[in-house]
Formats: structure tokens, C-alpha cells, sequence
């Protein structure tokens, strides 16, 4: 894709600033509850904040997460493999993570300043990283080399919903769709995408792999 929409940049930036500050005293709950874990339980001690290398429009950059994990299980996870594949075992997840990061994604917050950077969007096929790209390049799927990740997407607002669904052609839609698709339509869809997050969110179903 040759340009970004200009009208998804502004609402990317407009709608993470804002997060970013109304949401400046749940961060702060959140990096306090942390600490006291950490000070409470050797094994859940580490950095507050984890990086991981995704691909966003066939960039590499670092995503930023809350850590969830422990040590251990950060020290022990293979080169090709990634925090979410470990994030299902709550064996190995932080008190943190457990009862208060993971259920309601608030680990995800910090991605809000991926999005200010410019890194990601709020909408849009989730990144993914390296290895995973490639293997779906390998199978003729281009697009997250070609296309902005997102904070969310039209995959993730499905989590809980019965049916099943093919997460690759709810992906191809949305980016044909951005291709396709005036600006006003364009923000219209990505604010129902939102709205949808909000509820997923509320549910707090985090910990349902």
C-alpha cells in the first residue's frame, strides 16, 4: 500500500492522546500493583515493560506490553516463538498478569504509544511477529507486510462469539476496505471497531485462549 489514509492517522493520534491521559491513573494502579507483586513474589520479578519485535507494514519495530510473564518463562521461550503462545498456561503468568493484566488486556495498553509513534494504528490486523509473517507470506497472504497493524482488530472483537470464522479473510476484508473505502467510511468503521473492543473488553475474557 503506497499511502496510509490520512484520516486514520488523525484519529490514531486524536484517540491515543486522549487515552493516554484519562487513562494516566489506571497505568499508574497498574504499575504500583506490579511493584507490590514483585515485592510479595521473587519469581514474578522483572521489568514493568515488555518488548517484542513485530511486523507493522513490513517493518519491524518493539510492541509493548505490561510483562505478564515470569522470568522463567520469558528465559526459557525459543528464538521463533512468542509471549502469547506461553500467556496460555497461567502457570506461567505473574500474579499481575493473572488476576489483573491479562482478563481485562490491559497489558495492551501500552501499545497506545506504538500507536502515537506511528508504529501501529488502533485498527487493524493485529501484528504479528517475524516467523509467523513469513510463514503466511509463504502461503500467498502479503498484506501485514503491506499494511499498518493494529492495537485492535476485526479478529479480536469476535473472541467469544460461537461460530467459527476465518480470521484471515476477516483481516483481508478490513485492508480491502481501507484500500477501497472513503475517509468518513473508513473512521465510521474504525470507531464501531472500537466500540465493539470496549465490550470484548468488558467481558474479561483475556484469559480464554
Amino acid at each position: 500500500m503506497s499511502s496510509y489514509p490520512a484520516a486514520k492517522r488523525v484519529l490514531d493520534v486524536s484517540v491515543s492522546v486522549v487515552l493516554l491521559v484519562v487513562l494516566a491513573p489506571v497505568f499508574a494502579f497498574l504499575f504500583v500493583a506490579m511493584g507490590v507483586d514483585m515485592l510479595g513474589c521473587s519469581r514474578d520479578r522483572g521489568p514493568w515493560i515488555y518488548r517484542e519485535t513485530r511486523i507493522s507494514r513490513g517493518r519491524e519495530f518493539d510492541l509493548l506490553k505490561f510483562r505478564t510473564l515470569r522470568r522463567s518463562a520469558l528465559a526459557d521461550m525459543a528464538a521463533d516463538s512468542h509471549a502469547r503462545m506461553l500467556e496460555s498456561d497461567e502457570a506461567n503468568l505473574t500474579w499481575a498478569g493473572r488476576r489483573l493484566l491479562k482478563p481485562w488486556y490491559l497489558d495492551e495498553l501500552p501499545q497506545l504509544w506504538n500507536v502515537v509513534r506511528g508504529d501501529m494504528s488502533l485498527v487493524g490486523p493485529r501484528p504479528w511477529p517475524p516467523p509467523m509473517v513469513a510463514n503466511q507470506v509463504a502461503k500467498g497472504f502479503t498484506y501485514r507486510n503491506e499494511f499498518v497493524a493494529g492495537w485492535t482488530g476485526p479478529v479480536q472483537v469476535r473472541k467469544g462469539v460461537a461460530e467459527p470464522a476465518d480470521y484471515t479473510a476477516l483481516d483481508v476484508a478490513y485492508v480491502d476496505r481501507c484500500r477501497s473505502a472513503n475517509s468518513a467510511t473508513l473512521v465510521q468503521g474504525d470507531i464501531a471497531l472500537l466500540w465493539r473492543t470496549v465490550r470484548a473488553i468488558a467481558r474479561g475474557e483475556g484469559l480464554e485462549f
